[in-house]
């Protein structure tokens, strides 16, 4: 990558085409990952992460924009279209994605949105009334990584 700005667009666009060894080779190879779901992944359970994530997201359709970039750290914005399949519900999760760089990779990246919205959505009356709970984050939490765990066990190597 000839900058972390470029970077940023050529995971994205990896991202939008399903491209998921792209995506992976942007990761560093002592990287970390945390989102409201999946908390401290580290390399190898991110390039994981979103290869469970694309191949099981039949319809997901992703967009971005508003990428910023200030020496080795930089942001984006973008937006994650899907069915949740443990209910077969819409969503549409809006999301800022923080980052750090190291040698033209991505080192640290953490996506920030709104568990309660997400949950809404994805999980309907459930998420309406217990959403903003601890008790149903670290559930969702907790099933997001058994299914990675999972995953990977089926799916071993890079």
């Amino acid at each position: 990558m000839e900058t972390n700005e470029s970077l940023i667009h050529h995971f994205y666009t990896c991202f939008k085409n399903k491209d998921i060894k792209g995506m992976q080779a942007c990761y560093a190879d002592d990287a970390t990952f945390s989102d409201a779901v999946f908390k401290s992944l580290n390399a190898n359970q991110v390039r994981k992460m979103w290869e469970m994530l694309i191949k099981k997201g039949k319809d997901m359709r992703i967009e971005y924009d508003h990428v910023e970039v200030g020496g080795e750290m930089g942001s984006a914005e973008w937006i994650a279209h899907y069915t949740f399949s443990l209910t077969g519900k819409k969503v549409v999760n809006k999301i800022k994605a923080s980052f750090v760089f190291e040698n033209g990779k991505i080192i640290q990246h953490e996506d920030d949105f709104s568990f309660y919205k997400w949950s809404k959505q994805a999980l309907g009356l459930t998420g309406l009334l217990l959403g903003w709970t601890g008790f149903l984050r670290n559930k969702i939490s907790e099933t997001a990584f058994e299914n990675l765990r999972l995953y990977m066990a089926a799916h071993p190597g890079p």
